[in-house]
């Protein structure tokens, strides 16, 4: 029976073709969708934990009150002895220490003098130990975009387009006017070896990159650091496990009572990214729910024209014994067939497409030129094993909704009245 109507379809392209491309159309967008949102959040998660949150991150918990405002003052002191401790327990993490501070970075000319100035955003990492993560983190390799990576102390990597402001060249001093922890203003000069782009606006507008030991030393902070930022050694979140951790490391050295205890955040609860992720998670969903209703509605008009088309065949079906049941049944089968066959042909158009834009990207550096949030300036698409079977949700359901719906006409159809009809 499966062949026989198959092979109806494919000689009457009339009843067949136009719902086959509604079907394709509407598989292929719904695939790239669902790939271009789950590349977004992809690109959101990467960015978000290698310049900011990390997969998970430890802080004092007076810090972690006022993270937005990086209050230094707050820090929590005896880092070396927590990452040992950390480093034996949770064996499948990588730690490293950082300090983010701001200030001014003063030029100075010839004399001594100011040339320029501009506020600056410091990040102060581990980039002087040979078996530092850092660089594999932040991709210091691709970002560096002139000079080299700094090899002793007193030496800063500044973002190129900074550097541009500021009129500064490679080689110069420059001097990070800013504050210790202990409130203070302090003057410390560095030698800029190398400039880099990370390709995220908020961090390329005005960051300067410096280690952690001479970040210590400027801003007084000696053995301490506003934060411990936390990876997965295969450097993929995975939610539900670090948020399991976080909890095992809070009852173990969390003192409610002592607001300079260590408090371990998730990356989903900082920062906002909870009801960002959430947001792209619903958007998915959405999309999906609104290809099935629209090609359920385009599915069944075309069912209805087909009715109309095929009004004598199903009354000649009738008339010789057929029953209703039987026809409604042989069309749904039809509209399954022609749903997986778009499915099929709309799913290898998505994900070729959402291949490319996974390669390739898309620049969008022009929207992101005055944004604050960490996200990178070129977003991908992300093919994953369910881009390969999403499209055949809208794809079947839609054909199978739209022709139950159309279909429902044949019951309505009175045996008495066909020989009328077939004189007509």
């Amino acid at each position: 029976m499966i062949a026989f109507l198959f092979k109806g379809l494919i000689r009457d392209r009339s009843r067949s073709l136009m719902p086959l491309l509604t079907v394709i159309a509407g598989v292929m967008l719904t695939v790239l969708m669902y790939c271009w949102v789950r590349g977004t959040e992809t690109e959101i998660i990467r960015a978000s934990a290698n310049f900011s949150t990390g997969h998970v991150k430890v802080m004092s918990q007076a810090y972690a009150q006022n993270d937005d405002q990086v209050p230094n003052d707050l820090a929590y002191f005896g880092v070396a002895q927590l990452i040992a401790k950390m480093d034996q327990e949770f064996d499948d993490m990588v730690w490293t220490p950082r300090i983010r501070f701001g200030g001014l970075l003063d030029i100075p000319d010839e004399y001594g003098e100011t040339r320029s100035q501009g506020p600056v955003a410091g990040i102060a990492v581990d980039l002087l130990s040979p078996n530092s993560p850092e660089k594999d983190i932040l991709n210091l390799d691709e970002a560096l975009t002139g000079g080299r990576m700094p090899e002793r102390p007193g030496e800063v990597l500044v973002s190129e387009e900074f550097v541009e402001v500021l009129g500064a060249e490679i080689g110069e001093t420059a001097t990070l006017v800013s504050s210790t922890m202990y409130g203070s203003m302090t003057t410390y000069n560095f030698t800029i070896v190398g400039t880099v782009r990370f390709g995220v606006s908020a961090m390329d507008r005005g960051a300067m990159l410096i280690d952690i030991t001479d970040a210590q030393y400027a801003l007084d902070m000696n053995d301490a650091a506003g934060e411990i930022l936390g990876f997965f050694d295969d450097h993929i979140y995975r939610d539900k496990q670090a948020q399991a951790m976080a909890v095992s490391f809070n009852e173990q050295y969390t003192d409610p009572d002592d607001e300079f205890s260590p408090l371990m955040l998730a990356l989903r609860e900082q920062g906002g990214l909870s009801q960002t992720l959430d947001m792209a998670s619903a958007v998915s969903t959405v999309v999906i729910a609104i290809f099935v209703v629209v090609m359920s509605i385009v599915l069944w008009n075309a069912g209805l024209m087909g009715s109309l088309r095929r009004y004598g065949e199903i009354g000649v079906r009738l008339a010789i014994g057929e029953e209703k049941g039987h026809i409604y049944r042989t069309l749904i089968i039809e509209a399954l067939m022609i749903g997986a066959v778009g499915s099929v042909f709309g799913t290898a158009l998505g994900i070729g497409i959402s291949y490319y834009l996974q390669v390739q990207g898309l620049d969008i550096s022009a929207v992101l030129k005055n944004a604050s949030m960490i996200i990178s300036d070129v977003m991908r698409a992300q093919v994953t094993s369910t881009s390969f079977v999403i499209g055949f949700i809208p794809g079947l359901l839609a054909t199978f909704l739209g022709t139950a719906i159309s279909g429902l006409g044949i019951y309505r159809r009175q045996t008495s009245q066909l020989a009328k009809e077939f004189e007509s």
